[in-house]
């Protein structure tokens, strides 16, 4: 209203509707994406959306992204880089409930826990299990499940006999496992130690 001149000869219809609908556009172009992406983007998804009205009339299906660009006369990855903006036009919330029902929602169903996490407090722990070990059982430690070595070769290796390293082996085994979490049994039997940290007699 405070816009309108009525000096310039045009009636009030004329000027109020198409300053009614652009205030409309920028409205919806500003207030109502849940992402804001770049105003070109904005316009290309209008246009688009008229584009495939029209084509999808034509041709009886909905267009390829080729077609839609040839119709608006823009590059085919302007096309799909607008697609991409129309996806976040409207965004759903983590919360959304998921049917039947059952109280679980959208949040429930993504993200896991990293197993990352674990291992590094496991390496952290070991790491400091280590440090409280004598240097020879240190070394044959690491010997045998950094080097892979058989119980034989780290015998030729240190210089004492394969039933040496192996009683050496289970202490240091026990130690470890004492160290790192008390409350765990000690083990007497290879078979009891946690997967891959076993004592192999036959290697």
């Amino acid at each position: 209203m405070d816009r309108f001149d009525p000096a310039r000869g045009h009636e009030f219809v004329a000027f109020a509707v198409p300053t009614i609908m652009g205030e409309l556009k920028r409205h919806f172009r500003d207030s109502t994406w849940d992402v804001r992406v770049p105003r070109r983007l904005q316009d290309l998804r209008l246009r688009m959306i008229d584009a495939v009205a029209v084509l999808q009339q034509e041709m009886g299906r909905r267009p390829t992204y080729a077609e839609i660009a040839d119709h608006l006369e823009v590059g085919e990855d302007e096309v799909r880089e607008g697609a991409k903006g129309a996806q976040v036009y409207s965004a759903v919330s983590l919360y959304t409930p998921i049917p039947p029902g059952d109280g679980d929602s959208l949040v429930d169903l993504i993200g896991e826990t990293d197993p990352c996490y674990e291992k590094i407090e496991y390496r952290a722990a070991l790491r400091w299990a280590l440090a409280a070990l004598d240097e020879r059982s240190r070394h044959i430690i690491m010997l045998r499940f950094r080097g892979d070595l058989t119980q034989t070769e780290i015998a030729a290796k240190v210089g004492i006999s394969q039933m040496h390293v192996s009683r050496l082996l289970s202490r240091a085994l026990a130690r470890l496992r004492e160290l790192i979490d008390p409350e765990l049994p000690s083990p007497r039997r290879s078979h009891d130690l946690p997967s891959g940290v076993g004592v192999d007699r036959h290697r």
